[in-house]
């Protein structure tokens, strides 16, 4: 059994988290969050201590090691995107392997420096990329990878999740914390998009807005028409009908890839990898930080040649988007 500590229990992501801690055998210690309304802690670990102020946190972790001789084995970070770098790092120095959500980092410059501050100490930094795991994804690398060499395949990549007007009002909605929608929704779908078909060999950026983003990625086995969305007004006419407000699809030469099912376990699949030494490490997941990051810095470009047909949908000018800050 192992000693896991959370950061940013209260988010939205942490069930998943708590879920895979409690599955996977293990016991949580300590726990934090600005905001109180966790009591999700109570279906898996009602004996965890809880935290709302971050030097209270702090000042837990290094009495239970001291005192207690009681050390916290993992630390799990799924605090807003912006903090994951200075939570790495707190979690390291307090002598834990890191379990981060994703995006790692915001800068490709940080994770280089998170990469030599692992590299100083005795614990790993593990990135979560469950997409990873799915099955279906996994038959597809399996797949690509048993064809032709030079064969360079057409994709189309559709995500839209919708958010109401909260999300412009949170963390998320402001690009300096957040990444903006690449990194925020897209960066799971660009590593899985690289691992299985080749580094990107050139880019080009259609849409950047607030709401949504399109382009173009010509990877080393794959020209990928992508678009993402926040937007509901976005979705397609037939799965507003059916009362949905996610849409998802990946066409790979014109065939459905259907990976539908399958999600629900897939962090405690991360951590039971992680837990024998095999969880994704930081330089695993560079290749996507530096394509997100290069994505929102891009100049875009007009509708021309190869495009997605997403992109041509109206924009709208959403009153709570953000400003800079």
């Amino acid at each position: 059994m192992k000693n896991f500590a959370i950061m940013g229990v209260a988010g939205f992501v942490a069930p998943r988290h708590l879920k895979a801690i409690k599955h996977t055998g293990n016991e949580l210690l300590s726990s934090f969050d600005p905001n109180d309304s966790v009591g999700i802690i109570d279906s898996h670990f009602p004996k965890a201590r809880f935290f709302t102020e971050f030097e209270r946190f702090d000042r837990h972790i290094e009495k239970i090691r001291l005192e207690n001789n009681k050390a916290v084995d993992y630390m799990s970070i799924c605090t807003p995107n912006y903090l994951h770098d200075a939570h790495v790092r707190f979690a390291l120095r307090n002598g834990a392997h890191a379990i981060c959500e994703k995006p790692l980092v915001l800068n490709p410059w940080n994770a280089e420096a998170l990469a030599k501050l692992e590299a100083h100490s005795n614990n790993k930094v593990n990135t979560i990329l469950q997409l990873r795991l799915h099955p279906s994804i996994i038959a597809l690398k399996q797949k690509i990878e048993s064809s032709p060499k030079e064969k360079i395949h057409d994709i189309d990549l559709t995500y839209i999740t919708s958010r109401g007007n909260w999300y412009y009002a949170s963390w998320k909605g402001a690009i300096e914390k957040s990444g903006g929608i690449c990194s925020n929704i897209g960066i799971h779908f660009f590593d899985m998009l690289i691992w299985i078909f080749g580094d990107v060999e050139k880019s080009t950026v259609h849409l950047m807005e607030h709401d949504r983003a399109s382009g173009v990625l010509r990877l080393k086995n794959a020209n990928v028409r992508w678009f993402l969305s926040i937007n509901s007004s976005t979705l397609p006419e037939e799965v507003v009908a059916q009362g949905q407000r996610t849409f998802r699809t990946i066409k790979i030469d014109n065939e459905e890839l259907e990976f539908s099912a399958g999600f629900t376990d897939l962090h405690t699949e991360s951590y039971k990898h992680i837990l024998k030494n095999n969880g994704f490490g930081i330089s695993e997941t560079l290749k996507s930080l530096e394509l997100a990051y290069n994505l929102r810095h891009s100049k875009s470009e007009p509708l021309k040649n190869d495009f997605h047909p997403f992109a041509k949908l109206p924009s709208i000018n959403h009153p709570f988007q953000s400003k800079p800050r």
